[in-house]
């Protein structure tokens, strides 16, 4: 399918939008129904190898795939933490330290200062796995990824560390964007971990802030989980 000059223009004014809105720390899903945060994030990372590595559709391809039944689930939030932006960024950085505080991940290995392997629970007892390339990289700041081809889920996001209003600490913004396998409708993919993806990285965020600000994670059995 080819695209005519207008739809190539409106793809590119949501591009725009997107990294607009991504810089500005405003709304990032909003209104922006058929734009891929892969894409986004790739082009503002400036394309190159890790870009071409990371997925074998263009970004027109993924914005005509937004618009069928496999639509991306995008999940966006944002927790205030009364920790400096150093602290939380230096944190998440190191990828292995995940799966402390997001109950849906096993494991994290980091190959090297862009790749990483991750491996998350599935339904009845079974995993998930997939290798992520880091797309950009600014030092205390933001952090984006994207899965590698051959991911069992295809995904992307990015984490945001910015200063919180009223020396309030640093709201840690996370977007993220999964693409559902194998033609399954987003209804069902959304129950892969057992809960709505709104909801799991909600959760996920609020215990990083209970580790980052006391030191520990309260689970519901009443002990506490420290950080590594």
């Amino acid at each position: 399918m080819t695209l005519t000059s207008g739809e190539k223009q409106t793809q590119a004014g949501e591009m725009e939008r997107w990294a607009s809105l991504i810089r500005d720390g405003a709304l990032v899903l909003t209104g922006l129904k058929q734009a891929s945060l892969r894409g986004v994030l790739t082009a503002l990372a400036g394309g190159g190898v890790v870009a071409q590595r990371t997925t074998k559709h263009s970004t027109i391809e993924q914005v005509q795939a937004a618009i069928g039944l496999n639509k991306p689930i995008k999940v966006e939030k944002t927790v205030t933490i009364d920790q400096p932006a150093e602290e939380l960024y230096r944190y998440w950085h190191n990828f292995e330290n995940l799966p402390t505080f997001m109950k849906h991940l096993k494991y994290v290995r980091v190959y090297n200062d862009r790749r990483s392997h991750w491996i998350a629970n599935a339904p009845l007892g079974n995993s998930v796995e997939w290798d992520a390339d880091i797309l950009e990289d600014r030092e205390n700041e933001f952090i984006s990824w994207a899965s590698v081809e051959g991911a069992d889920v295809e995904n992307s996001g990015f984490v945001r560390f910015k200063k919180a209003p009223g020396d309030r600490g640093t709201e840690v913004k996370v977007v993220l964007e999964y693409n559902p396998p194998g033609g399954t409708l987003a209804a069902i993919f959304a129950k892969l971990f057992g809960e709505e993806p709104e909801q799991q990285i909600g959760d996920e965020l609020r215990r990083f802030k209970m580790l980052m600000e006391a030191g520990e994670i309260a689970t519901t059995q009443g002990q506490p989980s420290g950080r590594k």
